[in-house]
């Protein structure tokens, strides 16, 4: 059992907090909680007083009936200083959500309330989980103090990419899901060396650094195939799931080209982004990188087929009574790289299928395009698949079957890298 001192600063996300507490507390591990004031607008103290089972404080001038003892420890006699007593007593500090300001006042070594208190005096791990809008999560000054406390042993648990509180806002700042916040704290437990890269942060549930160097090429979205110079064929493919597996091999180390068709989601940090809009602008900017990738993750959603003959310029609504459009087939990307793979290579197919059929189908794709996986999703269920941020899939690969039940993208992309590992590592 060990000792995780958590703080939580103000956010929406601060609900999260909540849900880490319940995953730690179940691990076996004894856990104390400090909010800052705004935080609490958010969510109440006698929430995580009563997941944790002991007293959540949010000022120096506040009694502790616990004196700084974890729920594992005997009270001590006399009354220490909180924020000297409840770090001196933790094994891990982590901060989740660490709002754009709290952050700040952790790079600058400013000690006005109880949280960044306890940082500037812990001497036991920190674990920094920033949570916010996009547009603050990437500003220049939120960047440089990031990169200062990771210079300083911090280890940064990067923003997942996605919707944000804010009404039909999308973008890179939604706080780590808490199981990857808990694996960072276990991590930072077992001695794990905090990461001094910028660009890659801690890592996922049990990834490590499982691809540190490899070059991994991701595909992303839905290509959209002109019928004229306004309308096109298109499908309902986000590029969330590319978006999360770029994030996910990025986290473990990779060097990740990620090939974007139509993608409105920020780009994750440090990874490379190429845009496309067309299968065949999709497929020469895959072939120009193919040779030099070691991974590629196929998730596009690539159209099955082109109109033979778009209109130059904008069909009128008078050419457009019993209008009828040929359509020809667009080349098979996936099996076209395949064919050309090296040795060395490991390809990951995607495949959305529609009905109780959708894994048998998905075998067979498997063995016609010569794939190391494929991952299939079952598109007739409205729930997960297309435009949310939950999946369900099965990965099909040698040496047996793996069933992700619903969870979140991140997640998804976190199991479909534990198999790309367990491949590599088994080649």
């Amino acid at each position: 059992m060990s000792r995780i001192l958590l703080g939580v600063s103000g956010g929406i996300a601060a609900y999260k907090a909540l849900e880490l507490v319940r995953l730690a507390t179940a691990a076996g591990h004894s856990v104390r909680v400090v909010q800052t004031p705004t935080s609490q607008r958010f969510v109440g103290a006698a929430s995580f007083a009563a997941l944790s089972g002991a007293p959540v404080l949010s000022s120096e001038f506040e009694h502790d009936p616990a004196r700084g003892a974890f729920p594992d420890q005997p009270t001590p006699e006399h009354e220490p200083l909180s924020h000297l007593a409840l770090v001196a007593n933790a094994d891990v500090y982590v901060i989740a959500p660490a709002s754009a300001n709290s952050i700040a006042k952790l790079a600058g070594g400013i000690a006005d309330n109880l949280l960044s208190s306890c940082a500037l005096a812990a001497t036991c791990p920190l674990v920094v989980a920033p949570a916010m809008n996009n547009r603050m999560y990437e500003h220049p000054a939120t960047q440089a103090n990031l990169e200062t406390l990771r210079a300083r042993g911090a280890r940064i648990v990067d923003p997942d990419v996605g919707r944000l509180a804010s009404i039909g806002e999308q973008g890179v700042g939604r706080l780590a899901e808490p199981a990857r916040l808990l694996a960072a704290c276990q991590d930072a437990l077992a001695g794990g060396a905090a990461s001094a890269d910028p660009a890659q942060g801690s890592r996922g549930a049990g990834a490590g650094e499982g691809l540190k160097g490899v070059r991994v090429l991701v595909t992303a979205g839905g290509t959209r195939e002109p019928i004229d110079s306004v309308r096109f064929i298109g499908n309902s493919s986000s590029g969330r799931m590319g978006t999360a597996l770029a994030q996910a091999a990025r986290e473990r180390g990779a060097d990740v080209t990620l090939v974007s068709a139509n993608v409105a989601l920020a780009t994750p940090v440090g990874v490379t982004r190429r845009e496309v809009v067309t299968a065949a602008e999709l497929q020469s900017a895959c072939e120009q990188e193919f040779a030099s990738c070691e991974v590629l993750l196929m998730s596009a959603a690539v159209a099955d087929f082109t109109p033979a003959a778009p209109a130059n310029g904008k069909i009128k609504k008078a050419e457009r009574e019993l209008l009828e459009i040929a359509l020809a087939p667009t080349a098979d990307i996936l099996a076209g790289l395949a064919a050309q793979r090296h040795k060395g290579q490991t390809l990951i197919g995607f495949a959305a299928e529609h009905g109780s059929e959708a894994v048998e189908l998905a075998r067979e794709k498997l063995t016609a395009k010569g794939l190391d996986a494929l991952v299939v999703n079952d598109i007739s269920r409205p729930d997960i698949g297309f435009d949310v941020d939950e999946n369900e899939v099965t990965i099909i690969a040698a040496g047996g079957d793996v069933h992700v039940a619903r969870t979140t993208k991140a997640r998804v992309a976190e199991a479909i890298l534990d198999t790309v590992e367990r491949l590599r590592g088994s080649g």
